[in-house]
């Protein structure tokens, strides 16, 4: 132990003597007729992010000299308990509840900029509600509804100065957290072992946060079963009960009409038939403390600061009763001295790590995934490092659990890192749907849906077979074999083909439909590919061989080239050399507020057109996007550029402008050619709506300029068209929603609806 610790816990203790030598002195003459302080437990129920109320009442009790000898706690009362019990103030807690953001403290995945970007291009693909994996014959869904990797991190920041006690006596506080064995129903008083592991356990609400192992047992959430454990505080030697529950009150008729209605009726019935039984066990001298919450429901944690608030409030309207519980002045500034004291004694900091070790994986899978993490034995402790390890790792998204514990090795003062991790018991088949709808009211239609199904771990090298079909207007097959070749600098090589039936409008020269083409493709190739940064979160290159094959025939003619239509009919092959350059640092694929995406791809070869000679193919594009916010407001900058050296007929559309976003107020696919520019500013402010479905409501619009010519010498700035939009914008759990206003001074003025990427 450091020196200067030694001092500060030197000087803590001969305060807790001085203090103790003055009130024996005081009370000499009467001290045989002073009774001794009754032992004090605080039992905390349960409720969810109405259990931040519990930081207000704490607040009080501190405010009014009350020393609490034990504490009790279930469920989020078990978390603000065992925090306290680990020695953070009142004002800690409520300093760390301002701070969270609770919006992303739950997100199932890690943020966007930390996954590969294989797993990002998902997110342009797939609705992120429709999505399950299948494994030993049957469907499935993920164990729980959302993530608490972020809350299990937070918990292990906070109590890691008490990782090594060998019960949970032994801290400032005397602490129990209670959950429920979720095989036997019966309820587990957690009172040794890991503490952020046992208050993480306590809040395994079912069906919400995926439940957690501990010695063997399968724990839930402890509100089924004891939501206000006053019996455990009983047992523990209380000689008084200060009990405060916050538990959600039964809900009305009204909310009975659906099953996560019925079956929150059902959970919230269970814990009320238990809390009333513990309200029972209550006692004159105990005190019964129970915040009018209104109706702020479990759910509530954007409302954090309201609910300490008022938890705070209620406590200082009942304040006389509280403090009967009070002590002199001298009393509770020793038995303050007292905790403190104990608090600075087991507090650790600094160490250094002995080994990095994990659980629940081998071979060479353990092999890849030590690439991806920072912590090295030899290393001082660095609790944010050990934390980006920690994202990292679920970042691959292969694991349903990650976490991580410090142990002491025997005989040293080294510690040992030792990762969790927990395999999806949903895969390694994943199962994904997308869709693709939109309209613009006046004729103009389209509906796609996508069906993705990817296989991770194909292999111990891990190998990986992606594959999508798609139905609707469009028809398309694909598939993918990515194999990787080098675990350390995670190179690799991937395999693909597709197949596909596209319709396409073709357009006169004067923005006039003339025809409609139906044209197949199949394409294969094979790529070797690097990633930027670990594990490819910063983006990709790709250099590969391609082979393509075309046939187009008209299937509508108009008038404006009857007796053309013989140019329609076209096959035509390509092969060559592609180079593809992703870089993708969006925090979202919908709505970016910061960020950017870099997307390019070169292509040089032949093209062999049927019935001409053969030609040389040089094809260039290249797109961008940037986002910058302030505060709610978004600026949303875009770009794409292209160039091929010779443009088949039927192959038009994959050069062109033209539909919402995309110079809105034209049709899709209207403005085409072999040189295209295009820009777009996109303005949008997020909403201060909840909604159930979205994670977030805009309202926004674009202003937009470009053109597409035949050949280089028709470029011009002076004939850019112009295009803008207003819109009404939802990132919903189905895609990206969008009803907008289109408008352009050469094209047409009319409303669109998008459901899908524009």
């Amino acid at each position: 132990m450091p020196l200067s610790r030694h001092l500060v816990v030197l000087f803590l203790l001969l305060g807790v003597c001085l203090s103790v030598s003055r009130a024996q002195q005081a009370g000499t003459a009467n001290a045989a007729a002073t009774p001794a302080r009754p032992k004090v437990a605080l039992v905390l129920s349960g409720g969810g992010a109405r259990g931040l109320a519990h930081v207000g009442v704490l607040k009080v009790l501190e405010q009014s000299r009350v020393p609490v000898d034990m504490v009790v706690g279930t469920s989020m009362g078990a978390i603000i308990g065992g925090l306290y019990a680990a020695g953070m103030s009142p004002d800690e807690l409520e300093r760390q509840v301002a701070q969270l953001d609770w919006g992303g403290l739950f997100e199932r995945r890690e943020p966007r900029q930390l996954l590969s970007q294989r797993s990002k291009e998902e997110d342009f693909e797939l609705a992120p509600l429709m999505q399950l994996g299948f494994r030993d014959g049957e469907f499935r869904l993920p164990t729980g509804a959302v993530s608490t990797r972020s809350l299990e991190m937070l918990l292990r920041r906070h109590t890691l100065p008490v990782r090594h006690l060998a019960s949970f006596d032994g801290l400032p506080l005397p602490f129990r957290a209670v959950a429920t064995d979720m095989e036997t129903g019966e309820a587990v008083v957690l009172d040794h072992g890991d503490l952020a592991a046992a208050l993480r356990a306590s809040m395994s609400v079912p069906g919400v946060f995926s439940p957690l192992e501990i010695n063997g047992r399968i724990l839930g959430d402890g509100g089924l079963v004891d939501n206000l454990p006053v019996e455990v505080a009983r047992r523990m030697g209380a000689d008084v009960v200060i009990a405060v529950n916050i538990g959600t009150p039964l809900a009305g008729r009204e909310t009975l009409g659906t099953l996560l209605g019925i079956t929150a009726q059902m959970v919230n019935i269970l814990t009320e038939q238990n809390v009333r039984r513990s309200i029972d066990l209550l006692t004159t001298r105990d005190l019964l403390l129970q915040p009018p919450l209104g109706e702020l429901t479990s759910a509530d944690f954007d409302k954090a600061s309201d609910l300490v608030a008022l938890g705070e409030r209620y406590a200082e309207s009942v304040r006389v009763a509280i403090e009967r519980f009070s002590q002199e002045p001298m009393v509770y500034a020793q038995w303050k001295l007292q905790r403190d004291a104990h608090l600075a004694l087991l507090t650790e900091r600094g160490g250094r790590l002995g080994q990095v070790r994990f659980e629940g994986v081998q071979g060479e899978r353990l092999r890849q995934l030590e690439r991806l993490v920072e912590s090295r034995p030899g290393q001082a402790l660095d609790v944010d490092r050990i934390e980006r390890d920690v994202r990292q790792l679920a970042a691959t998204g292969d694991y349903e659990r990650v976490d991580y514990r410090l142990e002491r090795l025997p005989e040293q003062a080294d510690e040992a890192l030792v990762v969790q991790l927990r395999e999806n018991g949903w895969g390694p088949n994943y199962l994904g749907l997308g869709l693709d709808l939109r309209t613009d009211f006046d004729g103009q239609s389209a509906f796609n849906l996508r069906l993705h199904h990817t296989r991770r771990w194909l292999s111990e090298g891990g190998s990986e077979w992606r594959s999508r079909v798609q139905l609707g207007s469009n028809l398309q097959a694909s598939s993918e074999i990515y194999q990787p070749i080098d675990a350390a600098e995670g190179r690799f090589v991937s395999a693909y083909g597709a197949a596909g039936l596209r319709r396409a409008d073709i357009f006169d020269e004067n923005g006039e439909a003339a025809a409609i083409i139906k044209r197949r493709s199949v394409d294969v190739g094979v790529d070797y590919g690097m990633p930027f940064g670990v594990l490819g979160r910063i983006g990709e290159l790709r250099v590969g061989w391609f082979e393509s094959w075309r046939h187009t025939r008209p299937e509508l003619v108009g008038g404006s080239i009857a007796g053309y239509d013989h140019l329609l009919v076209q096959r035509w092959r390509e092969s060559g050399l592609r180079l593809a350059l992703v870089a993708d640092q969006l925090d979202y694929a919908n709505f970016p507020s910061e960020g950017y995406r870099l997307k390019t791809e070169l292509m040089t070869g032949r093209r062999r057109v049927e019935g001409l000679p053969r030609e040389r193919l040089h094809r260039v594009e290249a797109s961008a996007v940037y986002a910058h916010s302030w505060g709610r407001h978004t600026v949303n900058l875009g770009t794409r550029l292209a160039r091929v050296n010779q443009l088949p007929v039927g192959a038009l559309d994959e050069y062109s402008l033209g539909g919402f976003q995309q110079l809105s107020g034209y049709r899709i696919g209207q403005v085409i050619g072999s040189r295209l520019a295009f820009g777009r500013l996109t303005y949008y402010h997020r909403q201060d709506w909840v909604t159930g479905v979205a994670r977030a409501v805009f309202l926004g619009g674009s202003i937009e300029a470009g053109n597409a010519w035949q050949s280089g010498e028709d470029v011009s700035l002076r004939k850019l068209r112009w295009g803008s939009s207003l819109f009404v914008g939802a990132d919903t759990a189905l895609g990206p929603l969008y009803l907008g206003l289109v408008s352009a001074p050469k094209g047409y003025t009319g409303l669109y609806l998008f459901l899908g990427r524009p």
